[in-house]
């Protein structure tokens, strides 16, 4: 407990960031995800191609290795003086997009096809049937996948901390600098995790009853 209570400033920085990281990175994943979804059911062939090329690359590229690319590339590249915690955002945010992308596609491909002719019948754009009719349909399916997604994301986080961003891994770092036995240094950041994974999995809990109740 001693652990804890002498650096709990420095603990409850490292969860604050954990917490951060993980909201931020969600919703570029999010917002992407559905995006690159959208382009790969798209009647447009650049797009789709598009699409297939960012998950195939995503997805197979790992981790780490994206982290080297937007930490030690992007900046000399694209945008210099970018602070390492939205470096780490977009990293995590990127990666995680492919994952979200074909969970959206999954749960698009189980919406009837006849419901996207009857929009299309009626004038939609391909656009307008997807945002109205098909991704509405489509959430009922999609919730439960998105949950071990999001879940994977707040684990996958802890590869931040090797690069000089302030979570809970970083924490565990700085601990083992410090001399501290490591065994309950462990016990608190697994801790930390589990109180993170199990607030994301009780809301994607109450969004599943929620939208039981809708259908």
């Amino acid at each position: 407990m001693n652990v804890l209570l002498d650096n709990f400033p420095e603990y409850r920085d490292g969860f604050i960031g954990t917490v951060s990281i993980t909201v931020i990175s969600s919703v570029i994943a999010l917002v992407l995800g559905v995006a690159i979804a959208g382009c790969r059911v798209s009647p447009v062939p650049p797009l789709r191609y598009f699409g297939t090329a960012w998950v195939t690359l995503l997805r197979n590229t790992p981790l780490t290795l994206l982290f080297l690319i937007f930490f030690f590339v992007v900046p000399e590249i694209l945008f210099p003086g970018m602070s390492p915690f939205l470096l780490g955002s977009l990293a995590l945010g990127f990666y995680t997009s492919s994952f979200v992308c074909e969970a959206v596609r999954s749960g698009i491909n189980t919406v009837p096809l006849g419901q996207a002719e009857a929009a299309r019948s009626i004038g939609m754009t391909f656009t307008q049937t997807l945002r109205i009719v098909v991704l509405p349909q489509a959430t009922r399916s999609v919730i439960p996948p998105l949950s071990s997604i999001f879940i994977a994301l707040t684990k996958n986080s802890a590869i931040a901390g090797a690069f000089s961003v302030a979570e809970l891994f970083g924490w565990q770092k700085l601990m083992s600098d410090r001399g501290y036995e490591i065994t309950p240094v462990f016990i608190w950041v697994a801790l930390g995790y589990l109180v993170v994974t199990f607030a994301i999995s009780g809301l994607f809990r109450l969004l599943e009853r929620r939208m039981e109740v809708a259908r």
